[in-house]
């Protein structure tokens, strides 16, 4: 073992959170070091650890060198918040684990409010078009300590949340990628300020071997850049550049802006990585997205449909409302602290609004005079509505765009669970019409 792969060994934890990421970093630290776990929910942690469970009274009789919580849990707002801030220099994530285990490994760490998943899977299909040994970890649903078989070469496209980033200690990437930023996560940062400070420390650890990618219109990001002693190579991502790429993109997963933005960023990585833009063209017209992401469902000459159950803020479903016409859009969930809706006036007489979900009163004083809307508790009513309405424009393509622009907890318990939902009940409208 190398000195940085000593820092974890015969240390003491405690893992706060046995969800997937807790999981995986007790998995991998359990046989070298001492492990204790808590979670508030005791139904999360399976009966075969019982041993390693301790109590909230026992904590004070307990040394802990480092705290390992999960990237859901906000300390100011837990059961173990006095006891995270009075041991706050202890706090580190999976992140932490991973690097300090393998920091001469290649990593490509990619966040930003919206498009990160995106971003990430398009520029995994694209190394792995050149026969790299490309990992994909991270906040897209695999926890990155659960990796096998990793060697000098292997490269890590990680795709970070500002949850992750916030509380990570030692992390350091070889490439890192801000995307674009909006108000985000604000119940948990309170403003957005705080929220882009979590997505900056990216680039705050790098060292000057490192490379940055910033979208040139982060005015906050560009404030905090020129405050700080940032050490890596700064590069200004302007799709602008990228024109003339664009128009060899056949692919209609990329004709609205957010997603050329995000384009724009795998066009400059891959060049940095001296990968010709040629094959990133042939990867990105071959690349079917993903699943709940801006998903194409349906396409016909008299509808398309559009799958977006991802959406968790409006501000991720301004670039398809301003793609399209004729949208019969279907919001609502759980909406998210400080949303507001930065779609120009221009585009309203384009949409239709069927506002569901727990938040419907928010949702409708945000389009009050501006969108037309109708109100209903579920989905499944929100799509009887449609179709109803379907009956009295027969003749322009219609779209259907699915885009909640909040989270999903209300009705169901993700927005996988959300998007599946939403594609079985269309099946039948379909059928029926």
């Amino acid at each position: 073992m190398n000195d940085l792969q000593n820092f974890f060994f015969k240390k003491k934890f405690l893992i706060y959170g046995f969800g997937k990421s807790g999981f995986s970093s007790f998995k991998f630290l359990d046989k070298k070091n001492y492990c204790k776990i808590i979670d508030d929910k005791k139904g999360n942690i399976p009966f075969k650890f019982k041993k390693k469970i301790i109590n909230y009274y026992q904590l004070k009789k307990n040394y802990f060198d480092y705290i390992i919580i999960s990237p859901g849990i906000d300390i100011n707002n837990c059961k173990l918040s006095s006891y995270l801030n009075e041991n706050k220099t202890k706090i580190i994530t999976d992140l932490d684990i991973f690097y300090l285990n393998y920091p001469k490994i290649k990593k490509i760490t990619i966040t930003g409010t919206n498009g990160k998943s995106t971003t990430s899977k398009l520029l995994f299909e694209v190394l792995k078009s050149e026969k790299k040994d490309v990992r994909l970890a991270g906040n897209i649903g695999k926890p990155i300590l659960t990796e096998k078989n990793i060697k000098k070469n292997t490269i890590f496209i990680i795709e970070a949340s500002s949850y992750q980033l916030e509380y990570s200690k030692f992390f350091k990437s070889n490439y890192g990628l801000i995307l674009n930023l909006s108000p985000d996560h604000l119940e948990r940062h309170l403003n957005f300020k705080n929220y882009v400070k979590a997505k900056f420390k990216l680039m705050i650890n790098q060292s000057k071997e490192d490379f940055s990618f910033v979208e040139n219109s982060n005015k906050h990001l560009n404030q905090l850049i020129k405050k700080n002693n940032i050490k890596s190579k700064i590069q200004v991502v302007n799709y602008k550049r990228y024109i003339k790429n664009f128009k060899l993109v056949k692919n209609n997963y990329f004709n609205n802006l957010s997603n050329r933005k995000n384009l724009s960023f795998v066009f400059a990585i891959s060049k940095n990585l001296k990968i010709n833009s040629k094959k990133v063209i042939n990867v990105t017209n071959k690349f079917k997205g993903l699943d709940y992401r801006q998903q194409i469902i349906y396409n016909s000459k008299k509808l398309m449909i559009i799958n977006d159950s991802k959406s968790t803020s409006l501000s991720s479903t301004v670039p398809l409302l301003e793609s399209f016409k004729n949208i019969y859009w279907i919001i609502g969930g759980l909406a998210k602290k400080g949303d507001k809706l930065n779609l120009h006036k221009k585009f309203f007489k384009k949409i239709n609004a069927y506002i569901y979900g727990k938040d419907r009163i928010f949702f409708s004083r945000i389009l009050l005079n501006k969108i037309k809307y109708k109100s209903s508790k579920t989905l499944n009513n929100s799509l009887k509505l449609i179709f109803m309405d379907f009956k009295k424009n027969i003749n322009e393509k219609k779209i259907i765009l699915f885009s909640p622009s909040a989270a999903s907890f209300d009705q169901f318990q993700n927005f996988e669970e959300r998007g599946k939902y939403f594609n079985n009940i269309i099946k039948k409208y379909l059928k029926k019409n």
